[in-house]
């Protein structure tokens, strides 16, 4: 994934909530740098307690709008690929990030950061990389570790695959993904079967990826593992369209190319509809994911108005794109990419086929019958054999190629082919060829693929650092995460007020009778109130339970509930509880009506 910030942030400004989210995520459990008691390794983190909730929730979420609400199969392939599967997809000869090696301490950069982190460059990563080292001879850049001029640096092409071996001794070559779309793309053949051969299709997977990174940074933005959340949409591009009418009012933020490009240009706010209508959406089926995508990214806590869809420059996009548009959000002052929804056309299944041998297309079926002319070869096998021995097949294979793209070849006396760079000519006579008149049913067609792909890390961070909050209570300052109910990592903390056997006792009941309603439920009873309630704030549990005397001494058994965000508090009959909570939780009631 890229990362492009805005030329005219000032760093020197920038509202840091970054900082104070490492540390908050640190303190409570919700990410910290992996392996630290061996030092630590760069670009690795672990999800705590918390991280893992919140991500497990976020996962779910997405799973439950873009795979089954869409109608979409789920599978979980491997993270290990044989190499072949990278030569295929192109990744091992073009999947690469430029970087530059300090001559004085060695420290590797990716040399489009420090040109973005530097000058007036927003969009360094489209940049060929003779004109990356003029801009760093340009604006005299330096290591960011010991400060040694780079001007006279080379800057090189690194692939950002991680190799392993498969098996002992002799062992295969094999790549850790790099992204799990090829894990769908691999088995297109046996998935097709599975959706009976029917376009249009979509496939999901949600699963791990790896890249080399030269420099991660800023924490769980930039790793080398991280998670995905991969939709990749089958379609006829001759006859499948989306139904826009679904999605056709929601309202978009976009900065298209050609703002990008415009020294005066911005940001345009539309609907998808008018995108479509206007061009600046080319791609009926992206601009329907980016449809279904904006109130998604709403609901799971993404601040709206630090959110939006920036076109690919033509040097960005990957090599599969005719066109793709990232969904970024506003961190700190600076736009990170958070998904990436591309038109990747037939790129993959037909680069997978003619690697593999394998069939990956889908059989269409014609409306009626059609009658069509069809060049056909049948070589003399006892001319092909004696005159060129092992090669024989693959004369037939070259044959059968020319006579499907130039029949004209086969005109004259003999036909010239080419076999291992060397031109041969044989007597047409030899070959069989022949035009014959078929009657067909349909035919087999090469399906174009829409992806919308999400990095779920990167989302995790900007949900955190959009619902951080800071505001005074009680003339104390408190700290609290503005978490959405469906994806914060606990629902609900219960508390006895003092430690009171029966208090106590009637928080467990409580406890479990919410947790058997599906409801996460946290326990505390450790510290005064007021000092559990901050925990919670600051952990971002929406909702507080607390057991107090009333509870157990009125006739009517009930308990205080507090909210989160307004800190407002309500009484609420036991009896009652599971129930009112889980119609908040599922957006059926809100707080304030209670």
């Amino acid at each position: 994934m890229s990362e492009h910030q805005q030329a005219d942030a000032d760093e020197s400004t920038a509202d840091h909530t970054s900082e104070k989210l490492v540390e908050l995520a640190k303190r409570r459990g919700y990410f910290f740098q992996s392996s630290g008691s061996y030092g630590s390794v760069g670009g690795f983190y672990t999800f705590g307690p918390q991280g893992a909730a919140l991500k497990g929730n976020v996962e779910d979420a997405w799973r439950d709008r873009f795979a089954l609400a869409e109608g979409n199969m789920e599978i979980d392939a491997p993270t290990i690929m044989p190499e072949p599967v990278f030569e295929a997809s192109g990744h091992l000869d073009g999947f690469d990030d430029m970087l530059i090696e300090c001559p004085e301490c060695g420290t590797s950069s990716r040399a489009d950061h420090l040109v973005e982190d530097n000058t007036k460059y927003e969009d360094a990563e489209s940049l060929p990389i003779p004109e990356v080292e003029e801009v760093i001879a340009e604006y005299e850049l330096a290591c960011p570790e010991c400060g040694a001029g780079l001007a006279d640096v080379a800057v090189e092409n690194f692939n950002l695959m991680f190799a392993t071996n498969i098996g002992p001794g002799d062992s295969q070559p094999g790549y850790l993904r790099p992204e799990t779309a090829q894990g769908i793309f691999v088995e297109f053949p046996r998935l097709k079967e599975y959706a009976r051969n029917q376009l249009p299709f979509g496939v999901t997977q949600i699963g791990r990826a790896y890249r080399n990174e030269i420099s991660p940074r800023r924490s769980i933005i930039r790793t080398r593992e991280f998670t995905q959340a991969e939709l990749e949409y089958f379609i006829d591009p001759e006859e499948d369209e989306p139904d826009l009418s679904a999605v056709e009012d929601v309202e978009v933020t976009l900065y298209p190319a050609t703002e990008q490009n415009d020294e005066d240009g911005d940001e345009i706010e539309t609907t998808i509809g008018e995108a479509v209508d206007n061009d600046v959406i080319a791609s009926p089926w992206v601009a329907y994911f980016l449809g279904v995508a904006k109130p998604w990214y709403d609901a799971v806590g993404v601040d709206m108005d630090r959110f939006r869809f920036r076109q690919h420059l033509s040097g960005e996009r990957a090599h599969y794109a005719s066109d793709c548009w990232d969904a970024e959000s506003e961190i700190d002052g600076n736009w990170i990419e958070m998904a990436g929804f591309a038109y990747r056309g037939d790129y993959d299944l037909s680069k997978h086929s003619e690697h593999s041998g394998d069939r990956f297309t889908v059989f269409k079926q014609y409306d009626e019958p059609k009658t069509v002319e069809r060049a056909t070869v049948d070589p003399d096998m006892s001319y092909l054999g004696p005159e060129f021995g092992g090669d024989a097949g693959a004369v037939v294979e070259e044959l059968e190629s020319l006579a499907g793209r130039d029949r004209a070849a086969f005109e004259d006396e003999t036909v010239a082919f080419e076999l291992e760079g060397e031109t041969h000519e044989i007597p047409v006579e030899k070959t069989g060829f022949a035009v014959e008149a078929q009657t067909e049913s349909g035919e087999h067609i090469i399906p174009h693929v829409v992806e919308p792909s999400f990095g779920v890390d990167r989302l995790v961070y900007t949900v955190l650092h959009h619902a951080y909050q800071e505001d005074e209570v009680d003339g104390e300052e408190r700290t609290y995460l503005e978490l959405e109910p469906e994806v914060a990592p606990t629902f609900v903390g219960v508390f006895p007020l003092q430690n009171d056997a029966e208090l106590e006792s009637q928080a467990d009941d409580i406890v479990d009778d919410l947790r058997e309603a599906g409801l996460s439920v946290t326990y505390d009873d450790s510290g005064n109130i007021g000092r559990r309630y901050r925990r919670q704030d600051e952990v971002g549990t929406p909702f507080c339970v607390t057991v107090d005397y009333e509870t157990v001494e009125a006739d009517e058994t009930t308990v205080t509930v507090r909210e989160r965000d307004s800190t407002d508090q309500t009484r609420l009959p036991v009896d009652e509880l599971a129930e009112t909570l889980a119609a908040i939780r599922d957006g059926d009631l809100e707080f304030e009506d209670l």
